[in-house]
């Protein structure tokens, strides 16, 4: 029985996808490069901890660099060398700000220091657990999440594989599932046993014949249920490839996992089979490089670390046609202005465009208010407001219409007639609310301190007074209790019944006085006495 499809609102349909030619060839693994660049970042959350010095030798997939505490991903060697330094070089990033990294000069591919092949059943949870996490795998499908801090959750509802490769120009996954379908189903098979998932989706669009074929019969007879979804971007958006299966749209603010549905993209699946079977850290994935400037456009199983430049000349760039390479998708890329910059374990594609190829006309101009942005927007937002809210500096009423909830898809910038780049608004107006979010929180934390200091000082004084009444109420009890020891011990005076009454009562008080000077003069001197 078909799936029913919920679909979601917006998205749009690229007039050209320009998948092939690069998806009608073969995988073809890349040659060794003379030297890798392994950024310490390549995933989501903490840097990656350096364990080896530079001038030490290393072996194909030795760990180089420990995950951080909390969310972070180790990074293996991906071939024999030695380490020529640790330190910043150019990497791709939004910002084009150099991170640290670990630089190897290769000798040879080397063996793998793989165990003997392992079949998933022979082992237990805990120790597939610690294989993945280990293997430093993250989502390849872009968001670069280590794969095991997933895997914690019991009962999951819904287990979805993502191969909604919806991006035109990206053919990596499809190739993928075409050629290693086996493979990736066996990923699935593994991750389901950790979530313990109570229903298996494997979507895939339309658009993509023969990968279906291979997946179905991988599937077969399986409790993995395959969905044919319409080509539509973006489609492989986490969000809306939830609303578009089970109907539900994830709140504002929240992530699947908090409904029980966890997600998986092929490569990740792939990966995590090469981990439990092969012990195979994650050192390679598969790249699409295609374009104008392209001679031999394909998709290149590429050692992580490998330089662009040396990908593309592998790939024969035409150096006099090549305008610009852009990372990822035309509508969700970056582009790269340094070639020396490294294949990381999110690149899944590198786009070498040739003259008139891409969109090369990037004056914004005015907006005209046509509303396109609108209808396209999958996340229901109201882009055109965020943009001008932005513009404006008016951030936090751009964050009152749910600019967190932006997927940075693009696709409002497609339509856009005017040319507006409209993600890199919304990127800005994220980056000062978070910023912002950070000065409140740092002066809520100096505010928490100085609440703290001011109830202790206060406290002490308290403290210090009570002591004082304290002692003055010893002191007065000790005098009392001295006293009338002295009262006790003086003899009592000789009645003189002819004295008149008052200089009696005065004779009394001058003895008791005088007892009273005695003690003090006791206390203050104990040999006072004595010297007398």
């Amino acid at each position: 029985m078909a799936w029913h499809l919920h679909g979601f609102p917006g998205g749009i349909h690229p007039a050209r996808m320009n998948k092939s030619p690069a998806v009608d060839n073969p995988i073809e693994s890349l040659p060794l490069p003379p030297h890798l660049i392994l950024p310490l970042h390549q995933h989501s959350g903490e840097p990656a901890i350096p364990v080896v010095e530079v001038g030490q030798k290393v072996r194909r997939g030795q760990l180089i660099a420990k995950a951080a505490p909390g969310r972070s991903a180790a990074v293996h060697a991906p071939a024999n060398g030695e380490i020529s330094f640790i330190g910043f070089h150019a990497c791709p990033n939004d910002s084009g700000m150099h991170e640290q990294c670990i630089g190897i000069c290769t000798d040879e591919e080397g063996e793998l220091d793989e165990d003997e092949f392992v079949d998933d059943i022979s082992l237990t949870e805990e120790e597939m657990r610690q294989r993945i996490a280990m293997a430093g795998i993250v989502g390849l499908g872009g968001a670069g999440f280590p794969t095991e801090k997933k895997l914690t959750r019991h009962g999951t509802k819904y287990l979805i594989i993502n191969a909604a490769e919806c991006e035109p120009y990206i053919s990596c996954d499809d190739r993928l599932m075409r050629e290693r379908a086996p493979q990736i189903v066996e990923g699935i098979h593994i991750l389901a046993r950790l979530l313990q998932a109570e229903k298996i989706l494997f979507a895939i669009e339309d658009n993509k014949p023969e990968a279906l074929k291979e997946i179905a019969l991988a599937c077969f007879e399986t409790d993995i249920e395959v969905v044919v979804i319409p080509t539509k971007y973006p489609s492989g958006a986490q969000k809306q490839l939830v609303q578009n299966l089970l109907g539900i749209e994830v709140p504002s603010g929240q992530h699947s996992t908090s409904l029980g549905i966890v997600m998986y993209n092929v490569g990740t699946c792939y990966a995590v089979s090469r981990a439990i079977a092969h012990s195979e850290p994650l050192i390679s994935r598969i790249v699409t490089v295609t374009g104008d400037a392209v001679q031999r456009p394909g998709n290149y199983e590429v050692l992580i670390g490998t330089p662009i430049e040396y990908l593309l000349q592998h790939a024969g760039v035409h150096s006099d046609k090549l305008r610009r390479v852009v990372m990822g998708g035309p509508i969700m890329g970056i582009a790269i202005n340094n070639l020396g910059a490294p294949v990381t374990k999110l690149t899944n594609c590198l786009i070498a465009s040739g003259p008139g190829e891409l969109d090369e006309d990037l004056r914004a101009r005015e907006c005209i208010r046509c509303g396109d942005c609108v209808e396209a927007c999958p996340a229901s937002l109201l882009p055109q407001q965020l943009y001008w809210h932005i513009k404006t500096g008016a951030y936090e009423r751009a964050e009152n219409l749910h600019l967190d909830d932006c997927i940075e898809c693009g696709a409002c910038a497609y339509v856009c007639p005017s040319h507006i780049p409209l993600v890199q608004y919304y990127r800005h107006g994220k980056s000062h609310l978070w910023l912002r979010q950070q000065e409140r929180q740092k002066a809520e934390h100096a505010k928490q301190r100085f609440e703290a200091r001011q109830a202790r000082l206060e406290r002490e004084k308290e403290e210090k007074a009570l002591r004082h009444k304290r002692a003055a109420e010893a002191r007065l009890a000790a005098a009392q209790a001295s006293e009338a020891r002295a009262t006790e011990t003086q003899p009592a005076a000789k009645a003189e019944p002819d004295k008149p009454v008052i200089e009696q009562h005065n004779d009394r008080m001058s003895e008791v006085l005088a007892a009273v000077e005695r003690a003090r003069k006791k206390k203050t001197d104990p040999d006072a006495e004595n010297k007398s």
